[in-house]
């Protein structure tokens, strides 16, 4: 199973998001976890990757399971876990060979297309509700969202 970490960085009112050019979905920027590393370290790592900006004190939001089915058959599984961060240094990334970086205002954010656990994670995140989100998201191989569940429930 792989593991994924990623951050969603507020600034001035704004989200830092990335456009992968597959979809055209919007995601906030991550990747995967390299053996033998925390997941902060990951996401500050992965996230310094993808845009050049290295996070202060990002913290912890949620972690999910993401489960790709095809009929009855689990044909792909990953645990992603998502963090939150306002500080940051560093100078923004003109280009990053994973999308087209963008800062969108934070009333954009769920207008953006995505995928609907991403939408979820987002609503979670920026409504501050200050709970870890625990969650799981199944989906057909072409990321239509089959179901979801959260616990504590009452997110």
């Amino acid at each position: 199973m792989k593991r994924v970490t990623n951050c969603i960085l507020k600034h001035n009112h704004e989200i830092l998001m990335l456009k992968k050019p597959r979809r055209g979905w919007y995601v906030a920027p991550g990747g995967k976890m390299e053996p033998g590393e925390t997941i902060k370290q990951s996401v500050v790592r992965e996230f310094y990757e993808e845009t050049g900006l290295t996070l202060i004190n990002p913290e912890l939001k949620g972690t999910y399971t993401f489960v790709i089915k095809e009929g009855n058959d689990t044909v792909e599984e990953w645990m992603m876990f998502t963090f939150y961060a306002e500080q940051y240094e560093g100078t923004l990334r003109t280009f990053s060979e994973e999308g087209e970086l963008e800062w969108v205002p934070v009333y954009d954010v769920l207008k953006k297309p995505m995928a609907e656990g991403d939408r979820k994670i987002f609503e979670h995140v920026l409504g501050g509700n200050e709970d870890i989100m625990y969650g799981s998201f199944h989906y057909t191989p072409e990321y239509e969202l089959l179901s979801q569940y959260f616990d504590p429930v009452n997110i």
